[in-house]
């Protein structure tokens, strides 16, 4: 059995774990160990489907260290205006660049592929080779870092909650762009951010709307593309965040707060004659979002429990199928959220989102510099509050709290705030450039005025206690 040593031990090589690494390692000396199931570094963007791209800025997204794209508006296309989307397959060709060029580099990282982390034993950790069996020995300095407790789930690696009969003609969106036999018609199955793109990628290929199906079991709440651009558009960006922060306020209950975020177009549901129940962070430009609503033949009963030959039995009722129809499996849940526990540990980082929607690397990068800069863990947890993730729409309320209480805990602390202003993975990098600019002026004048009623009040809102990180 091999042995080695090492300060970090990093279970995971997908977003966070190469978001903290890279961060880690430039403000310190630490020596880590990466270990990752894969064989490239990357997470779930290996296992993505073809027509995948970031549903937010390039500019923002990867790490800290080396930019992912141009930093450039597109001018023509879907994209026109906003800031340039990566694909599936750039994202994977820049997370290897960065391990090659930026970590293993440095000489501070070491990276094992095709291995699985087995646990601890006696303060001991192991990890085997998926393809020899080897088992390796680390003993760990300082801590393990569970860069895998938030995972995301993709249709590829996903098995359907329902029953499937083999006459019926299931497939996931990988496998739709390579049906060699056409269909009478399209039934997407599902209500997030990956039934979006499918249902897009479907129109875009000339598939008229009449013959697309929607499944949505609960009608989902999307995020203004022009509200979420970096860099030039960081004026609009922190305008639309302190609306978000005075609707947080002065909302009297929670479905007074949705009505004052949809007001002020923080948020808009994707129907807007369907009231909105769950809200996963999908970001849609408003040609994507009128796109998607020429499908006018949304189902609504409920989640689908099984998909016969000629027929898809939900929970409230059934609709009509036939052999010939192809179904796309779009319910893989996408990001998981896990019970909320405390990120900083005596031996060990669990690295979960801070500030959500929109920023997941930020969080974990964010995490590495307080893990490098301060000592006490219990001032660690303070700045690095886990945040409770998305699904129904009433757990934006928590998650909105949990981003309040972060960044007035930041903006007390001058280095977290400098940090930030450099960092090229924040969504207020350089704002300070744009002081002259009306909209940022009222934008920060607003937030001062509001931040701290909206963290009181956004506990008196939040139902029934926020839940223990103990």
């Amino acid at each position: 059995m091999e042995t080695l040593e090492t300060d970090y031990l990093v279970v995971g090589a997908g977003a966070s774990g190469m978001a903290f690494t890279d961060t880690l390692i430039d403000e310190s000396d630490a020596d880590v160990v990466m270990v990752d199931r894969r064989a490239n570094p990357g997470g779930h963007w290996n296992d993505a489907y073809p027509f995948v791209r970031l549903h937010n800025p390039s500019a923002v997204y990867g790490v800290n260290s080396r930019r992912l794209g141009t930093d450039e508006i597109d001018e023509v296309g879907p994209n026109a205006g906003f800031y340039e989307r990566a694909t599936g397959a750039e994202i994977c060709d820049y997370y290897r660049r960065v391990l090659e060029k930026d970590l293993l580099a440095s000489g501070q990282v070491r990276f094992f592929g095709m291995s699985n982390y087995i646990g601890s034993d006696e303060g001991s950790h192991r990890f085997e080779s998926r393809l020899t069996g080897e088992t390796t020995e680390v003993a760990v300095r300082r801590r393990v870092v569970d860069a895998a407790y938030v995972e995301s789930s993709t249709p590829a690696t996903h098995t359907p909650s329902f029953d499937v009969d083999t006459d019926a003609r299931l497939v996931t969106p990988d496998e739709l762009v390579g049906l060699s036999d056409p269909a009478d018609g399209f039934t997407v199955i599902g209500a997030g951010k990956t039934s979006m793109d499918t249902c897009g990628w479907l129109l875009n290929q000339g598939v008229p709307p009449e013959e697309i199906r929607w499944i949505r079991p609960r009608d989902p709440w999307t995020f203004p593309r022009r509200n979420v651009e970096p860099l030039e558009h960081v004026p609009l960006f922190m305008e639309s965040f302190s609306l978000w922060t005075k609707a947080a306020a002065e909302a009297e209950d929670v479905p007074d707060f949705f009505r004052r975020l949809e007001a002020n177009e923080v948020l808009i549901p994707l129907d807007p004659e369907v009231e909105p129940e769950t809200l996963r962070g999908a970001t849609l430009s408003q040609d994507e979002r009128d796109d998607l609503r020429r499908i006018r033949n949304v189902v609504r009963k409920g989640y689908v429990q099984r998909l016969e030959a000629d027929r898809i039995v939900l929970d409230d009722g059934t609709v009509p199928t036939d052999p010939q129809h192809v179904h796309v499996d779009c319910t893989a849940p996408g990001v998981e959220t896990p019970p909320a526990r405390p990120i900083f540990a005596p031996d060990r980082i669990t690295l979960q989102y801070i500030l959500a929607p929109g920023t997941i690397p930020f969080s974990p990068a964010i995490t590495a510099y307080v893990e490098a800069n301060r000592d006490d863990d219990a001032e660690k947890n303070r700045l690095c509050p886990p945040n409770p993730g998305l699904g129904d729409a009433e757990q934006f309320v928590g998650q909105t709290l949990v981003m309040q209480r972060a960044l007035a805990a930041w903006q007390a602390e001058p280095d977290i705030e400098d940090w930030r202003q450099h960092c090229r993975l924040s969504y207020t990098r350089g704002m300070h450039e744009h002081l002259d600019d009306p909209r940022m002026l009222d934008a920060l004048e607003r937030i001062a005025a509001y931040q701290e009623s909206a963290i009181a009040n956004l506990e008196r809102l939040r139902e029934p206690a926020e839940p223990s990180t103990a």
